[in-house]
């Protein structure tokens, strides 16, 4: 599974008004979309990714017992990247390994991108959610600290 900004990808993602949070919904036909999905969400709610160009490559394997910690240890890579690299993610593999993800990230330069919102700086575990719908998709539920 893979997403480039600008690319079609299966599924979506929005923002939900929470107090002094940001709330980000996000759903797939797999789990893989759904995370991505969910990373998507996060940095598009405060970063115009619009024309952004990955100008190095980044490597995590994650490794959760449970969905929803897999969902929470993805993004906080992400806020990891962003607070202490200065870059953020435009493009996004995802692999299953044994007992989590490989997460390739494509990253771009946080600083040539235009601010839209306030970064995230944590996940909060209040109310997160991360299942498998109804009709056989994923979907998941975060709230993040901003």
């Amino acid at each position: 599974m893979e997403w480039s900004e600008g690319s079609p990808l299966p599924g979506g993602h929005r923002s939900v008004p929470h107090t002094a949070d940001l709330r980000v919904e996000a759903w797939g036909p797999t789990r893989e979309v759904c995370l991505a999905q969910a990373v998507r969400g996060m940095c598009g709610s405060f970063l115009d990714l619009a024309g952004a160009v990955g100008v190095g490559r980044r490597e995590a394997v994650l490794r959760a017992d449970t969905d929803e910690d897999l969902l929470v240890a993805l993004l906080e890579e992400v806020i990891y990247r962003i607070d202490t690299h200065d870059e953020v993610p435009v493009d996004l593999q995802l692999s299953v390994v044994r007992g989590g993800l490989r997460a390739r990230l494509s990253m771009a330069d946080l600083g040539a991108l235009p601010v839209v919102g306030a970064a995230p700086k944590a996940v909060t575990l209040h109310g997160l959610t991360f299942t498998r719908g109804q009709g056989g998709g994923w979907q998941c539920s975060v709230t993040l600290d901003v």
